[in-house]
C-alpha cells in the first residue's frame, strides 16, 4: 500500500493560527501581570515592615489571593498554594504563606465589590499577628525572621 503524504497547511491558515496563538499567549500573560502589578502597587504603599516573612509579606500573599479569587476562582489559589507553597508543609514560612493565601481566597470569593474585598483584607491585616492560627486573621513570623525584600 502506498504511503500518503501528509497535507501541508496553507500558509495563510498557518499565519492565522500563529496570530491566534500569540493573542492567547498575550492574554494569558496579562492576567498574572495584572495581579502582581496591582498587588505590589498596593502593598508597597502600605508602609508595613517585613517584606519577607513579616506583615508586608503576609499582606502581599493575602491580597494577591483575594484578587485572584475575586477576579477568577478560589480554586486557582488552591492550585497555586499546593504547587508553590507545598500546601503549607515543610517550614513555618510555607505554612504562613499557605494560611494567608487561603484567607485571601476566602475574602476574595465572598466579596461583592473590589472595595469590599480590599476592606476585608485590610481588616485581616489589622487583626494579624505573629504565628496566628485563626483562619480569619493574617499571620506572619516573629520579627527576627523578617527580611526587607520585595518578594
Amino acid at each position: 500500500m502506498p504511503m500518503r503524504m501528509p497535507m501541508l497547511m496553507p500558509r495563510a491558515r498557518l499565519r492565522r493560527l500563529s496570530r491566534r496563538a500569540a493573542f492567547a499567549a498575550a492574554v494569558l500573560a496579562a492576567y498574572p501581570a495584572f495581579v502582581l502589578g496591582t498587588t505590589y502597587a498596593i502593598v508597597l504603599d502600605s508602609g508595613l515592615p517585613g517584606g519577607r516573612h513579616g506583615p508586608q509579606d503576609a499582606y502581599r500573599h493575602s491580597l494577591a489571593s483575594a484578587i485572584v479569587a475575586y477576579t477568577g476562582s478560589p480554586r486557582w489559589v488552591d492550585w497555586v498554594t499546593r504547587v508553590m507553597e507545598d500546601d503549607g508543609r515543610g517550614d513555618a514560612a510555607r505554612a504562613m504563606d499557605a494560611h494567608n493565601n487561603r484567607l485571601g481566597a476566602r475574602i476574595g470569593a465572598k466579596a461583592r465589590s473590589w472595595t469590599e474585598m480590599r476592606a476585608g483584607i485590610d481588616a485581616a491585616v489589622a487583626a494579624g499577628d505573629v504565628q496566628v492560627q485563626e483562619p480569619s486573621r493574617i499571620t506572619w513570623l516573629p520579627p527576627e525572621r523578617w527580611r526587607d525584600h520585595l518578594y
